[in-house]
C-alpha cells in the first residue's frame, strides 16, 4: 500500500492541531486532560470523569469539532498541496454517537409534545452532513462508518482502499464524537468507567476508562506526496464473532486484523504500538495477547506501547484517528511517548510502558482498534512508502433476499439456531437483520468466515429513544446495561457475526437514506482489494414512533441481505462496476430509500444499477454488469 498522509486537522482535550495529538516531549511525563466533568456530575453519575475538548457548551459540539478539524486540514492542504480543491476528493468518516446531543433534546421535546427542530441534526450522519456542506466541495465517495470505537480506523482503511481503486486523488478520513450524558450513562452502566482517574491501562488494579471527545481528519493521497507526514502501508479488519461487548479473551480477532495489516506492510519491524488500551480488565489482557500473537512474544516484550486514551479519554469514533496521529507525531519528531497512569504492571497484561518520553527513531507503528460487536481494525503507518497495491479483483453480486416483516421470535430463533430469549433482548433492527442473514444462508449455504457490512438509514433511532426515556424519567444512574449495547449501530453487524460465524471485516455504515448503497459499495471495495473473499451486505431499517415523529413516512421497516463475493462462478448474478457516492450533487427525493433501494436485486433480471439519494445533496449508485 502506498498512501501518504499529506495534512491533518485535529481537536482533542489537549488542544487543537499539533497540540491535540502530541506524543509529548523527551523527558516529560504524559499530559493528562481527564477531569471531573460538571455535566456528568449534574446528571448524578457516580463516575463523572471526562476529557472535554473545544468548544465549551452548545448543542452542536460534534458538528463544531468536526468542522474545525476539517477546516484545519483544508487550510494545511492549501499550503502543501495547492490546487487540491480541483482534484477528485472523497470523505470517509467514522462516529460512534453522531448527533446524539441533538437527539436527546429531540426525544425530550417529543415527550412534551413540543417541536423537535432539525431532524437531520438528530441522526448519526447529521454532523458529517453539516461539516461537509461548509467545506463547499463535491465529495465522492462520501461514506459514514458506524463501527463504534473502531470507526476511525475502519474509515482510514476504507479511504486507502478507495484511493487504490483510483476513484479519487485525495480522501479526507477520520472520525468525531462528543461526550453526552446518554453515552456516559451507558458506559457507567456497563461498569467500564474509572472511579479514580487517570485510567491505568495494562496495570494491576485498573478499573476502566474515562470518556473523551474530539475530531480528527487526515488528508490521504494516493501518490507519494512530499513533504509527507507519514504513509499508511497496511490495513486489516476482522471480527471476534464471539460476544457483543466483551473481547475474545485471547485477542484472536484483533490478532488476525493486525497480522493482515502487517502482512500488507511487508512485515515491517514495528517500533511503536498505539494500543486500544481501554484500561478495562478483560480488554487490556486480550489486547496484550493479540500483540504477542501478531508481533511474536520477543518483540512484544520490547516494543513501546502508547495508551493515548489515558490522556485524552476514550474519544470513541474519533479514537483511531487521534491516536494514529499521535503515533505519526512520534515518528516525525523521533519520540518514544510516555504512558499515563501509575502502578505495578499486570503480569497478565505485559506491555512496555514508559514513565517519561524517550528519544528514539521509531519508523513504523501499529494502530490497534476494537469495538462493540467484536469488530477489530488495524492500521500500519511508516516513515517510508510501502509496496505497490495488490492487484484489484472483481466483485460479484450473488443471491439476495428480502424480509419485509419481522418474523416471530420462535421462527427467527429456529432459523438463526439460537434461543428466543436471546433475540428478545435485542432490538427490532437486530432481529430484522438476523432474519435476512438467516434467509440468505438458507439459499446460499454456510456464510461462516465471511465479513458483514450493514447499511441503515436512521440506525438505532428507535432504541435510542427508549434508552433516553429511561434516563430522562429515572436518572442517568438507572440506565439499562442490557439495552445500551443495542444503541450502537454496530451491534447489528456484531450479532450477525456471532450467530453466523462471520469473522471477516464487520461494521455498519449510515450516511443517510442511501445507506444501503453505501454498504454495497464498501463491501465491494474490500472484496476487490483482497481484504475478504465474501462479505454479507445487510440493509435494514427499524421504524417506530420516534422515526415517524422526526421523519414522517420516509422509511419502511424491513431488511435485504445480499452476498458480495470475489467468485464469479455458479450463483454470480452481476459484476460490480462503477461506484458513485457523491455529496454536493443535486439529489432528487429517493424513490426507494433505505433498505428498499436493494429490492431490485431480487428481480429475475437485474437492473443496470441500484441507486438512491439523500436529499438535498447526496446521490449514490452502484453499476451492475451482466455476468
Amino acid at each position: 500500500m502506498r498512501v501518504s498522509v499529506a495534512a491533518f486537522g485535529a481537536v482533542s482535550a489537549l488542544g487543537e492541531g499539533a497540540d491535540a495529538v502530541s506524543a509529548g516531549d523527551v523527558g516529560a511525563r504524559a499530559r493528562v486532560a481527564i477531569a471531573r466533568d460538571e455535566e456528568l456530575v449534574q446528571a448524578g453519575l457516580a463516575r463523572p470523569f471526562a476529557a472535554r475538548a473545544w468548544p465549551a457548551g452548545g448543542q452542536d459540539r460534534a458538528a463544531a469539532m468536526l468542522g474545525r478539524a476539517l477546516t484545519s486540514c483544508a487550510t494545511e492542504l492549501d499550503r502543501v498541496r495547492p490546487g487540491w480543491r480541483e482534484e477528485r476528493v472523497g470523505l470517509v468518516l467514522g462516529t460512534s454517537a453522531g448527533g446524539m446531543r441533538a437527539a436527546e433534546a429531540a426525544f425530550a421535546a417529543m415527550a412534551q409534545g413540543e417541536p423537535t427542530g432539525d431532524a437531520e441534526a438528530t441522526t448519526y450522519f447529521g454532523p458529517m452532513a453539516s461539516a461537509a456542506r461548509a467545506l463547499a466541495l463535491p465529495l465522492d465517495p462520501s461514506l459514514l462508518v458506524l463501527g463504534a470505537c473502531a470507526s476511525a480506523a475502519l474509515s482510514i482503511g476504507l479511504a486507502a482502499r478507495w484511493l487504490e481503486r483510483g476513484t479519487c486523488d485525495l480522501v479526507l478520513a477520520g472520525g468525531f464524537d462528543e461526550v453526552t450524558v446518554f453515552v456516559a450513562a451507558g458506559f457507567e452502566a456497563l461498569r467500564a468507567t474509572t472511579a479514580s482517574p487517570p485510567p491505568r491501562p495494562f496495570r494491576a488494579g485498573r478499573d476502566g476508562m474515562a470518556l473523551g471527545e474530539g475530531a480528527a481528519v487526515l488528508a490521504l493521497a494516493r501518490e507519494h506526496v512530499r513533504p509527507s507526514r507519514a504513509f499508511v502501508v497496511g490495513f486489516g479488519a476482522a471480527s471476534d464473532a464471539g460476544h457483543l461487548t466483551g473481547p475474545d479473551r485471547d485477542g484472536r480477532g484483533l490478532a488476525r486484523a493486525a497480522r493482515l495489516a502487517l502482512d500488507e506492510s511487508g512485515s515491517l519491524r514495528i517500533d511503536l504500538v498505539s494500543a486500544h488500551a481501554t484500561a478495562t480488565p478483560f480488554n487490556d489482557a486480550a489486547e496484550s495477547r493479540a500483540i504477542s500473537t501478531a508481533l511474536g512474544s520477543d518483540r512484544a516484550r520490547d516494543v513501546v506501547v502508547h495508551p493515548f486514551k489515558a490522556q485524552i479519554g476514550h474519544t470513541l469514533g474519533a479514537a483511531g484517528a487521534l491516536e494514529l496521529l499521535a503515533a505519526i507525531d512520534a515518528i516525525d519528531r523521533g519520540v518514544l511517548p510516555a504512558a499515563a497512569g501509575e502502578g505495578d504492571m499486570d503480569p497478565d497484561s505485559p506491555a512496555r510502558l514508559l514513565d517519561r518520553a524517550l528519544p528514539g527513531e521509531p519508523r513504523a507503528a501499529l494502530k490497534l482498534a476494537s469495538a462493540f460487536g467484536g469488530a477489530n481494525a488495524c492500521v500500519v503507518i511508516a516513515s517510508q512508502p510501502g509496496d505497490p497495491p495488490r492487484p484489484r479483483r472483481p466483485a460479484f453480486i450473488h443471491g439476495a433476499v428480502h424480509v419485509p416483516v419481522e418474523p416471530s421470535l420462535e421462527d427467527l430463533a429456529a432459523s438463526a439456531r439460537t434461543t428466543a430469549d436471546r433475540l428478545a433482548r435485542a432490538d427490532g433492527l437486530v432481529r430484522l437483520a438476523v432474519a435476512a442473514v438467516a434467509r440468505l444462508e438458507a439459499t446460499s449455504g454456510s456464510l461462516a468466515g465471511a465479513g458483514i457490512v450493514v447499511g441503515t438509514a436512521l440506525a438505532t433511532l428507535e432504541t435510542n429513544a427508549v434508552f433516553a426515556a429511561r434516563i430522562r424519567e429515572r436518572g442517568a444512574r438507572a440506565a439499562e446495561p442490557r439495552r445500551f449495547p443495542y444503541t450502537s449501530p454496530n451491534a447489528v453487524a456484531g450479532e450477525c457475526s456471532i450467530l453466523f460465524g462471520l469473522t471477516g471485516p464487520s461494521f455498519s455504515v449510515g450516511g443517510g437514506m442511501h445507506a444501503a448503497i453505501e454498504a454495497i459499495a464498501a463491501a465491494a471495495v474490500l472484496v476487490q482489494a483482497g481484504d475478504c473473499d465474501r462479505i454479507v451486505v445487510v440493509a435494514a431499517d427499524d421504524v417506530g414512533p420516534a422515526t415517524r415523529a422526526l421523519w414522517g413516512e420516509t422509511l419502511h421497516a424491513g431488511a435485504v441481505a445480499v452476498l458480495v463475493s470475489a467468485s464469479g462462478g455458479p450463483g454470480a448474478r452481476a459484476r460490480v462496476g462503477e461506484i458513485v457516492i457523491r455529496r454536493g450533487a443535486p439529489a432528487a427525493a429517493p424513490v426507494a430509500p433505505g433498505h428498499l433501494a436493494l429490492v431490485p436485486l431480487l428481480a429475475a433480471r437485474l437492473p443496470p444499477d441500484v441507486a438512491c439519494a439523500s436529499p438535498p445533496d447526496v446521490f449514490a449508485r452502484v453499476a451492475l454488469q451482466p455476468v
